[in-house]
Formats: structure tokens, C-alpha cells, sequence
């Protein structure tokens, strides 16, 4: 296996580990037994866990660009691509009601710890937050898109974290509707 690919793998690795177990409490014997690798050859590819954490941050902003010029090209209407945003829940629910939303476990861990690293993950949230204010600027919201965006943002997060609390699908599904009916009320 070439260097590029043990490097991606690591980093895989390292994203679902962060994302189960949190930051603080994965190893780098960890991550090297998840993918099998000498720890020898760990260190050739990252230096440090901190050196692991922003590849892993690095690696997730580019999969949420990914996805949110996935929702551009599949849906013209800026109504619909918010929904699909608000339904990320839904379609992440069994992740979700395990161990919480990817972000802000992330962004919280890191909080706490008062890591460097943590305004390069809250730039998880600025992606969603300025996308979403594109939307609701589309929707001829512009003097209020911010505050639109930040509500959603706010909400769903509010929707992950009771759904990893009571891990009550219903409740999801209901929250999730109420988001969309909201959203309703918005449009032109």
C-alpha cells in the first residue's frame, strides 16, 4: 500500500475513533492497531495526535464541501437544499443517537480542553452557518440570513444532542417536521 493511501486510512481511522471514543481518549496505539500499522510507520505519516487532529478536521471540511455541492447540483430550489440540511439528522440518526452530532462533539471536546485546534473545528460550523445564509439569502431573506442560519444550526444541534440523550426517534422526527413547517412560513 502506497504512502498516500496508509495516510487516508489513518486518517479514516482517526475520524471514526475521535468521533466514538473522543479526542482525548484515542490513543495513537489506537489508531495504529484500527488500521494495522507499526507505530513506527504511524509516525512517518503524522508526528503528533495534534498533527492527526487538523488532517481529521482538514478531511471533514472537504467531505462537507463535498456534500453541500452534492445538495447544490441535486436541488435547485433553496427551500429544498436547506431541508435537506435539516434532515441530515434523520439520515444520521443512528450515529447521532450513539454518539452525537460529529461537529459539536467535536467542538465541544475540544472546548473543553481548551485545544488550539478548536476554532479550526467550530470552521465545521461556519461552513454549514455561511452555506445556510446563502440559502436563506436565495429565499429573498438577506437582511435576517444570518440569524436564519444560526436558528437552524441552533435547532438541529438541539435535535442531536436530545436525540443522543433520549435516543427517542419520534422525537427526532417531530423536531425535524416542526423545522420544516417553520421553514414553510418563510417562503415566498
Amino acid at each position: 500500500m502506497n504512502g498516500a493511501a496508509t495516510r487516508a486510512r489513518i486518517i479514516d481511522a482517526a475520524d471514526q475513533l475521535f468521533y466514538r471514543h473522543g479526542y482525548e481518549h484515542t490513543s495513537f496505539a489506537v489508531i495504529a492497531d484500527a488500521v494495522q500499522i507499526s507505530r513506527g510507520n504511524f509516525y512517518h505519516h503524522f508526528k503528533s495526535k495534534d498533527h492527526i487532529l487538523g488532517a481529521v478536521i482538514e478531511a471533514r471540511l472537504a467531505a462537507t464541501r463535498q456534500l453541500l455541492d452534492q445538495w447544490e447540483t441535486e436541488d435547485a430550489d433553496p427551500a429544498g437544499r436547506i431541508k435537506k440540511f435539516i434532515h441530515i439528522v434523520v439520515a444520521n440518526q443512528v450515529d447521532i443517537q450513539n454518539y452525537g452530532c460529529p461537529v459539536g462533539t467535536l467542538t465541544a471536546e475540544l472546548a473543553k480542553l481548551d485545544h488550539p485546534s478548536r476554532a479550526a473545528a467550530t470552521s465545521l460550523f461556519t461552513l454549514y452557518r455561511e452555506w445556510l445564509r446563502d440559502q436563506f439569502a436565495l429565499l429573498g431573506h438577506a437582511d435576517r440570513a444570518d440569524a436564519l442560519a444560526m436558528h437552524v444550526l441552533a435547532f438541529s444541534q438541539g435535535i442531536a444532542t436530545l436525540s443522543n440523550a433520549f435516543r427517542d426517534e419520534e422525537l427526532v422526527q417531530r423536531e425535524v417536521q416542526q423545522l420544516c413547517d417553520w421553514l414553510s412560513f418563510l417562503l415566498p
